[in-house]
């Protein structure tokens, strides 16, 4: 049984054929259920966020599996499947296990790293198990793929790098302040970046957050998003004298915060220093205020330094990352590659336990008068003969089972002991060995 996906992200797709491809989260255990019931489907899990919407599934025929997502996703989109293929991509067997690895791994992101896409793989996969429709490959497949983005934010820290300018802001507020929970956030301007700063400044547990907008509305709005205030902009440098923290990122063309005006505040403010983050462009902050005791100020080519020197590090986590992946790939192989071998295995286990029934039973029709402990030293005698027999050919055919030529010594065995496995099972072999060949090729 074979791990298959087929989706669609942000950069294979636009968010209008994205939305058309969403399911929403009321409606997710039906949808599933639909789809498992698609032909060639043993196992499925559907992930859905606003960036990417996944369809993983275990299957026997890669071919029949694939073509039933197909089938399932175009009726749901409404589209022609000729015009939906164009948005899609497809990775088959090993190379959906490593697609998932990264995906989990933040690595598939449109934010190199990002931490969100880890709890969204597991929400995907306990719907996926309460509706019932996932198997054992894909239980094993997801729980180990969780794993696997645990440990790699772990050892590398790659989510640690905030790489968004509001993100920016806030972690360097944090920096000179610690916590936020007991300081005075002033948040100036109510824009797109404003709000990408709340939310960033309530997530970081900040408590008193103030938001102050020439249009008094919507900085009533913004302050309701974030559970915080809203002054009225005339107000303003009164603020100041009162914050510990500015943030300013209006769409202003001219400055709003001038050397007086935050002179006046620090007198106000008896000498306690203040924190200003200007991100915005043109810049809200006169730079001559920098110069004033007691100010920090930092301008958005500040924190784009920091972001620049964020990314190289997150891309040296990602780096890192792929190595873990490829460690944690080598393990899933081979977890992977012994499920082949054990209907074979038990197969000549079987094979063995007949023919030492018939021959058992020969043997003690012959001997007769046999009292039972002498016929209980026969059986013993005959089921150590068949397990050390055995013993060697089970064991070597599992370290076999972790290389690409399993599938040949499995197939080598039930040859030579004239072992019949079912069709089932020597079909996944033979798309296991296709599988092995094209590899070896590229490589």
């Amino acid at each position: 049984m074979f791990p298959v996906v087929v989706g669609l992200n942000h950069r294979t797709a636009p968010v209008e054929v994205r939305e058309r491809m969403s399911f929403h989260h009321s409606k997710i255990q039906s949808v599933l259920q639909e789809l498992r019931d698609y032909p060639g489907l043993q196992g499925v899990v559907i992930m859905t966020t606003c960036n990417r919407l996944e369809v993983y599934a275990a299957t026997t025929d890669v071919e029949i599996g694939q073509k039933s997502i197909m089938e399932f996703l175009s009726r749901h989109a409404e589209l022609e499947e000729g015009q939906l293929l164009q948005y899609l991509y497809v990775h088959t067997l090993y190379d959906a296990v490593r697609h998932l690895f990264r995906v989990v791994s933040g690595l598939d992101s449109m934010v190199l790293g990002e931490t969100q896409i880890l709890g969204q793989a597991a929400k995907a996969y306990e719907q996926a198990a309460q509706a019932g429709v996932t198997n054992k490959v894909m239980n094993v497949f997801f729980q180990n793929a969780l794993t696997v983005g645990k440990r790699v934010r772990t050892e590398t820290q790659i989510d640690q790098h905030p790489v968004s300018i509001s993100y920016t802001a806030v972690e360097m507020a944090k920096q000179a302040f610690g916590s936020l929970n007991e300081k005075y956030i002033l948040v100036v301007g109510a824009g797109e970046m404003s709000a990408l700063t709340t939310k960033h400044l309530v997530a970081a547990g900040a408590c008193g957050v103030v938001v102050s907008n020439r249009s008094h509305v919507r900085a009533l709005k913004l302050a309701a998003e974030c559970g915080g205030n809203a002054v009225p902009y005339e107000e303003l440098e009164g603020c100041l004298a009162l914050a510990d923290i500015v943030i300013s990122a209006t769409a202003s063309v001219n400055f709003i915060l001038l050397p007086d005006q935050i002179e006046r505040a620090m007198q106000a403010r008896k000498g306690r220093p203040l924190l200003l983050i200007d991100i915005a462009v043109p810049r809200d902050i006169h730079p001559s205020v920098g110069d004033i005791p007691g100010i920090t100020l930092y301008d958005i080519d500040d924190l784009r330094g920091v972001v620049d020197q964020h990314q190289q590090a997150r891309e040296a986590a990602a780096h890192q990352a792929e190595g873990i992946i490829e460690e944690e790939m080598s393990q899933f192989l081979k977890w992977h590659n012994s499920l082949f071998v054990i209907p074979t295995i038990v197969a000549l286990q079987e094979r063995g336990q007949q023919i030492k029934e018939v021959q058992l039973a020969r043997a003690l029709e012959r001997l007769g008068g046999l009292t039972p402990k002498q016929e209980k030293v026969v059986r013993s005698l005959a089921n150590s003969i068949v397990n050390q027999i055995l013993h060697t050919p089970i064991k070597n055919l599992k370290e076999y089972a972790t290389t690409r030529q399993g599938h040949l010594y499995t197939e080598i065995l039930q040859n030579l002991f004239d072992i019949d496995v079912q069709e089932e099972v020597e079909r996944p072999l033979r798309i296991l060995a296709q599988h092995s060949l094209g590899k070896g090729r590229q490589e």
